[in-house]
């Protein structure tokens, strides 16, 4: 068996990954690090895993671990390996921001490779330490991947996309309590967000030169956990054309499904796929991409990465729930 162990696990993404780990067949969790709940049993906390009462945080670290995820917020992942030297044969994957960019990547001498297994896949089965991409990001890359790999993404790029209250984290806001949040919408960080820099990057490195701009609005939804993604641009292209080129690029991804029907949120609630539809109507490309924030998001990308780094298989099979 395979020691992991997660750093920051009193947050909904510790939560998912610990969901999904327990299932995973390979592997055993070696600790779950809490600095303000450590001697806590870790149902209390996430209290779905009331069948695990194994499981109590820790504030100490076992550096020897084979893989470990930090799920520390932004800007703490850098701090934490600056004060804890794991193993030189410890994986290591960050669910933070602190090491997507191409300016951030090297850090310690650790070269952190961008963690979108769409993209990169060769990389990451060669890779010691991984970014894993932002939620926003996740959906709306994978909704132009395959435009930028034919180099056709020739005009401005609007995307509407809506996210879960789950988005935010676990820390209460104004914007995240009961009250403010149900049977409401709003924007937020318009044009501005910070996922905007790492799905520019993904797309120049497949269409070289790419500098259109990417008009992004995020709204906070009024619902748990989820990413609804519009996004559109013009093309040439017909809808025959647009939907081969979507299935083939996909063909080999196998959490990433192109619809030829419509689609809703729901169909991937509590799942590690990435849903796709792609209309062409008048002289625009419509991509919807839908995904859950905390799976294919988050946990459940950080655990096909995991896969890909260790050479285990990674497969619509492998249990993610």
């Amino acid at each position: 068996m395979t020691s992991i162990g997660i750093v920051g696990g009193s947050g909904y993404v510790a939560g998912e990954l610990i969901r999904i780990l327990v299932h995973h067949p390979t592997i055993e969790i070696d600790f779950i690090y809490s600095h303000s709940r450590s001697g806590e049993q870790v149902y209390h906390t996430h209290q779905d895993l009331f069948n695990y009462k194994e499981f109590v945080f820790t504030d100490t670290v076992n550096l020897q671990v084979s893989v470990v995820f930090l799920c520390l917020g932004h800007g703490h992942s850098k701090q934490f390996l600056s004060k804890h030297s794991f193993s030189t044969q410890t994986k290591i994957i960050d669910l933070s921001n602190d090491f997507r960019l191409k300016k951030d990547a090297v850090f310690n001498q650790k070269q952190f490779i961008y963690g979108l297994t769409a993209l990169n896949k060769n990389k990451i089965k060669n890779a010691q330490y991984i970014a894993n991409p932002g939620c926003f990001a996740t959906a709306i890359q994978l909704a132009l991947l395959p435009l930028a790999d034919k180099q056709e993404l020739k005009n401005d790029v609007h995307i509407h996309a809506l996210t879960g209250s789950t988005g935010a984290g676990r820390s209460l806001s104004d914007t995240t309590h009961f009250s403010w949040r149900d049977s409401n919408i709003s924007i937020y960080k318009a044009f501005r967000h910070q996922h905007l820099d790492e799905i520019r990057e993904s797309l120049q490195s497949l269409q070289k030169g790419f500098d259109q701009n990417i008009d992004f609005l995020p709204l906070r939804g009024n619902f748990t956990r989820g990413i609804f993604a519009s996004v559109y641009t013009k093309t040439n292209l017909s809808e025959e054309t647009l939907v081969e080129l979507y299935d083939d690029y996909y063909k080999n991804e196998p959490f990433t499904v192109v619809s030829h029907e419509p689609i809703h949120l729901k169909q991937v609630v509590n799942t590690n796929f990435n849903l796709l539809q792609v209309q062409k109507i008048d002289d625009k490309v419509l991509i919807t991409s839908i995904i859950d924030n905390l799976q294919k998001g988050a946990a459940g990308q950080a655990i096909e990465n995991m896969n890909l780094m260790m050479g285990w298989e990674v497969s619509e099979k492998q249990r993610f729930s």
